[in-house]
């Protein structure tokens, strides 16, 4: 079969980097699942995108779909057969719905009952009759933001300005928006010319004589290539922010970086915020000593080529000095400020309408700061930090520079903190307490940083909820998942063991103490759980638990959440272990009657009637005992284990359910006070030991 090479590119008004990627995925995916559905054979596509176009090049298309056989079951013979033998009016309508006559009809048994069946031949069309499909996928792209232009209906991400599609030297014929497709693109908009493309696989190359580089790869590559050699040249470092990249390649189509310089002064200024603007603000990278000191230059990234990067440098240095003069006199007005004078104005800014100021909630995260404090044990020096850094965490929010820069939030609170003599201490916390600010970001390291964090992470949480302001799908304004996310995964690296479900019940006693909620706080209480018990399930599945033991160790409760990862951890490892079965069948054996039992009483070892009885119970109060000592996921899971010959035995001689009342109470006692210990460690009977 002969095969030609397929080109779609939209070409548009420049798109928004950060869309870029994901849209030109979308094409290729779509565009990849309509040639499967169709039954047309490609062998390799090839991604390409820049500022103003989205472009997939399909290799060996077929030029035309297989031809295919295929089974289509009707109804059951005794429907489609009448009494007399003739075929039925339901076999009549079956058959003629796929093209064929009762005369092709023959039965198949499935599930013990025969169905009609006929085989039909479905001759492959020519490719190309199908691909004016094209407008269809173009036109069915989603984006996270669209517009619309003129008096057209349809909403895309920017106005499509031309069209390609080329089936080998054939142009596909269709228009959107009153733009016809053809087989002319657009070079670089300054550099550039229109352009004729010969043939799809000259599409690269044609582009290229034009000053446009559409391989997203390659263009990145030259980006580093250049960075490098400007490095070398200097005896500089230049420390390359993947995602700056990322975004500075989603904006040339022709890239030359260049260099320019800024005042010595400016250095003055606290590294962050230089960093912030050039990064933010004008896309540059900023150029440090091979010692990791700042120094003053940038590098930059001009979509065009080499000619007058003198005049584009001067450029350049003149836009970065008046952002660097505004930071500098906003860092000079801040310092006049006292932590005070700056806490005083959160008393004017409203955090949410319906809960409350800045001020509140900073008063109300302190008091939660303060309880957590104290039942992980903090000694008074330790919670005196945690009280000043939760008092005054907000303040640099009402700083010039955070308003201009509001990455900065927490890093110049931590440096404004320090001049005004807050013990170091205090000031690492205040910027400790954003942390993680992101996916890729750690968590809090210092105690008070940490405490600070999940108090405030969880008030966060708790008020939002108790207006219901409650994630559903993809919706998640506030990033209520990072945060909640965030707490779980302070917990477990600071180690702490505190039951997360006291920390839902003392942030929601405060909410309700402010008045904030309007909603039962039962029903808040529940969702708040499920909430955090999704957030640790998306935790242990992202380091492949399996489903069922996830589920097993959620079901003990959100309690020490570092343990509970570690015996996630532990039933993953021995799951597979002989004997693992076995073990759990005979712990969950013991959950499941004891959920027989109405009401847990006391064990009365007087009641006993065989020696099993007593070997269990001292097996159980010895483990019951080890287990108060404190000791590991690991070492609970094996002493669990040990008793399982012990529960066997017990079982094999001893009837739970006895006639005498007072002995079968006795000893429905004695399976719940050891499912209690076994709950403790996991819902064993949700385990799957099939």
């Amino acid at each position: 079969m002969s095969k030609r090479h397929l080109l779609v590119e939209i070409g548009l008004e420049e798109m928004p980097a950060r869309f870029i990627n994901d849209s030109i995925s979308q094409l290729a995916e779509k565009l990849k699942a309509w040639l499967s559905n169709k039954n047309i054979e490609f062998n390799e596509i090839k991604l390409y995108s820049t500022p103003r176009r989205l472009a997939v090049l399909i290799t060996d298309v077929a030029e035309s779909q297989e031809d295919n056989h295929e089974e289509a079951k009707g109804p059951a013979k005794r429907i489609a057969l009448s009494a007399d033998g003739t075929w039925s009016k339901a076999a009549e309508g079956f058959t003629r719905g796929q093209g064929m006559t009762v005369e092709d009809i023959y039965f198949k048994e499935i599930k013990g009952v025969e169905y009609a069946h006929v085989k039909k031949f479905i001759e492959g069309q020519e490719t190309v009759n199908l691909l004016p499909d094209l407008k269809n996928i173009i036109t069915g792209l989603t984006f996270p933001k669209n517009m619309r232009w003129a008096n057209e209906e349809l909403r895309y991400i920017r106005p499509i300005k031309w069209i390609v599609a080329m089936f080998g030297n054939e142009t596909i014929p269709f228009s959107i928006t009153g733009v016809a497709s053809n087989n002319i693109t657009m070079g670089h908009r300054f550099l550039g010319e229109e352009v004729e493309i010969t043939s799809p696989e000259n599409y690269e190359a044609d582009l290229l004589n034009q000053y446009v580089i559409v391989d997203a790869d390659k263009r990145k590559k030259a980006i580093l290539s250049q960075i490098e050699n400007i490095e070398q040249e200097n005896n500089w470092t230049i420390p390359v922010d993947e995602d700056l990249l990322e975004e500075v390649n989603n904006l040339v189509e022709y890239p030359t970086a260049l260099f320019g310089k800024f005042e010595q002064e400016f250095l003055e200024i606290p590294e962050e915020v230089l960093i912030t603007s050039m990064k933010e603000h004008q896309r540059y990278f900023p150029v440090k000593s091979k010692n990791e000191e700042l120094l003053p230059y940038f590098v930059t990234v001009r979509n065009g080529d080499h000619l007058h990067l003198d005049k584009v440098a001067r450029g350049n240095e003149k836009v970065l000095r008046a952002r660097l003069a505004d930071a500098a006199f906003f860092y000079k007005e801040d310092q006049k400020q006292s932590i005070e004078a700056s806490m005083a104005k959160l008393k004017n800014i409203v955090y949410h309408e319906d809960i409350g100021t800045l001020a509140v909630k900073t008063e109300r995260v302190r008091k939660l700061a303060s309880l957590i404090s104290e039942r992980i044990g903090l000694d008074t020096d330790a919670r005196a930090v945690v009280d000043r850094a939760a008092e005054i965490s907000k303040f640099d929010l009402v700083s010039q520079m955070v308003y201009e820069f509001p990455e900065l939030q927490g890093i110049m609170g931590e440096k404004y903190a320090l001049q005004k003599g807050e013990k170091p201490a205090v000031a690492r916390a205040i910027n400790e307490h954003y942390m993680p600010r992101n996916a890729e970001d750690g968590t809090a390291e210092s105690d008070a940083g940490a405490v600070v964090a999940i108090a405030e992470k969880l008030d966060t949480i708790t008020s939002f909820f108790a207006i219901g302001v409650i994630p559903s799908g993809s919706q998640d304004p506030y990033a209520l998942r990072r945060q909640a996310l965030g707490v779980v995964q302070t917990l477990v690296n600071k180690n702490w063991n505190i039951s997360l479900e006291i920390l839902i019940g003392l942030s929601l006693d405060l909410v309700n103490e402010a008045e904030i909620s309007k909603r039962d706080s039962e029903e808040i209480f529940k969702e708040l759980y499920h909430f955090f018990n999704m957030r640790m399930k998306h935790l242990l599945q992202e380091q492949g638990v399996r489903y069922d033991l996830i589920d097993a160790v959620l079901g003990s409760g959100l309690r020490n959440i570092p343990g509970l990862l570690e015996k996630a951890n532990v039933l993953q490892m021995k799951k597979d272990e002989q004997g693992f079965k076995e073990s759990m069948e005979s712990l969950s054996r013991v959950v499941n009657i004891a959920s027989k039992a109405e009401v847990m009483g006391d064990i009365n070892p007087e009641l006993f009637e065989n020696e099993d009885e007593n070997v269990l119970y001292a097996k159980y109060l010895d483990a019951a005992k080890t287990e108060e000592t404190g000791i590991d996921a690991f070492e609970f899971y094996q002493l669990l284990v040990s008793l399982g010959p012990v529960i066997n035995g017990y079982f094999e001689r001893t009837m739970v359910m006895a006639e005498n009342q007072e002995v079968r109470a006795n000893r429905l006692n004695q399976m719940s006070a050891l499912a209690t210990l076994i709950m403790k460690f996991a819902k064993v009977n949700d385990i799957n030991v099939k």
